[in-house]
């Protein structure tokens, strides 16, 4: 007779840093593969985005705009995060720090800390909700640069 073990897996509840970098590798996979679809579906509809320069905030409309725009001419060559710093979570949310690292096709790097606030929505998907673009001091006193 099977075991019940192996006939019915037991899904362990995840760690705050294991969700954060679950989405992170989601993030840059879909976004790095210019699966706009996929990538888009990792972000709310609710997102705003602070800290860009000459924005006071960016909103999903405008993000994936942009995005949509760039993924098909495939200006993005790839995205990628280096480091994990959690900031604070709870059951539905996880905030955390991190370097985003944008190669552009014509041979262009940013590199930026983020801070990045995830949230589980009604559907059971971790999306973003709000992300800010840090200064590279704070990036720097936080040990991302």
């Amino acid at each position: 007779m099977a075991d019940v073990k192996t006939m019915h897996p037991i899904e362990f509840k995840k760690s705050p840093a294991q969700i954060a970098q679950a989405w992170m590798d989601a993030s840059a996979k879909t976004a790095t593969a210019r699966d706009f679809d996929a990538h888009f579906n990792l972000i709310s509809k609710k997102v705003r985005v602070t800290g860009v320069p000459g924005f006071e905030s960016i909103s999903y409309k405008d993000w994936a705009g942009a995005s949509e725009k760039d993924f098909k001419d495939g200006v993005l060559e790839s995205v990628s995060y280096d480091g994990l710093n959690l900031s604070a979570h709870n059951d539905t949310q996880v905030m955390f720090k991190t370097l985003e690292i944008i190669q552009v096709n014509d041979g262009s790097k940013k590199t930026q800390g983020v801070e990045v606030l995830i949230e589980l929505e009604d559907d059971g998907v971790w999306r973003v909700i709000q992300e800010r673009v840090m200064t590279d001091d704070e990036s720097k006193h936080v040990g991302l640069l």
